[in-house]
């Protein structure tokens, strides 16, 4: 008889469940946007999720360790072998997470072009003067962020003001902590966007998530380069000075800024185009289709 799991942490899309030794992450069909989630589900959604989390885990292995065990459910208790859990579940090393958003942007757009074009800087950094909307930055910024409860937003912070945040969890590592990762948050984008464009997509920004292993190690977790944690650019017909089409929830959030009364809903023709957008990216960055 297979034991009952519940999830002991519900986020905007993830569940996660506890199995003692492990973690289960089940990536759900829910959409979130702008911090809320969506009446709608998006079919397959979660399960491009965890796979492309899976594919990028196994391509940065060599500059960071992360927190994947297993995406097979084979090998996990026998209460996730079923339909619903196969393709969207992720066996996990239990990590304590640091608590930063670690947010790297290699092109200009969103709430940084606003911020640019207002005083010139984003979250704080001075950037080159004449810059137009969706521009390739010199160098990618670093631009830490604090970890929202449901329903709030996430805080914009300083690399300084990191030091202080990780400061008062870990005394006497904020410093070490903020300059790991910044420094691996960098070099994971900067080795990932290489290969992306070569695909054909451009990785405009991305969040990265950590958290210390057993031996107090620095690793990977949550999930990574998804197209729920980054925007995603088709390469073909990329021209700075407006917006681009995007691969990712773009698609959606663009929708419902433009219709007012939305209710937090999308029409069906919406949901449908937006998960096609994550499966021509998943196929894209892969080789491979989602079954």
């Amino acid at each position: 008889m297979s034991t009952e799991y519940r999830p002991v942490k519900e986020g905007k899309v993830r569940e996660i469940y506890d199995t003692g030794d492990n973690l289960i992450l089940v990536a759900t069909d829910r959409i979130s946007c702008f911090d809320v989630i969506l009446n709608n589900t998006v079919t397959k959604k979660g399960t491009v999720l965890t796979q492309m989390s899976k594919f990028w885990f196994e391509y940065t292995s060599d500059i960071l360790p992360n927190h994947m065990i297993s995406v097979d459910v084979n090998d996990m208790p026998e209460f996730f072998r079923r339909p619903e859990f196969t393709g969207n579940s992720m066996m996990v090393k239990k990590l304590d997470m640091l608590p930063i958003e670690c947010i790297v942007r290699g092109y200009i757009t969103g709430s940084g072009w606003a911020s640019y074009k207002k005083d010139g800087t984003v979250c704080g950094i001075r950037l080159p003067e004449g810059l137009k909307e969706s521009d390739k930055l010199p160098e990618p910024v670093y631009t830490p962020s604090t970890k929202a409860e449901i329903g709030d937003h996430d805080e914009n912070i300083s690399y300084e003001q990191s030091i202080a945040h990780l400061e008062k969890y870990f005394p006497g590592k904020g410093e070490e902590y903020a300059v790991k990762l910044r420094d691996y948050s960098i070099a994971l984008y900067v080795k990932c966007a290489d290969y992306a464009l070569k695909k054909g997509i451009i990785i405009a920004d991305t969040k990265f998530e950590f958290g210390l292993d057993e031996n107090g190690n620095i690793v990977v977790g949550d999930e990574m380069l998804t197209p729920d944690s980054s925007r995603f650019w088709p390469a073909e017909g990329y021209e700075a000075g407006h917006s681009q089409p995007s691969f990712d929830k773009q698609f959606a959030r663009d929708w419902l800024k433009s219709n007012e009364g939305h209710n937090w809903t999308l029409p069906q023709d919406i949901v449908d185009k937006t998960i096609d957008k994550y499966l021509q990216a998943y196929r894209l960055l892969t080789g491979k289709e989602i079954q």
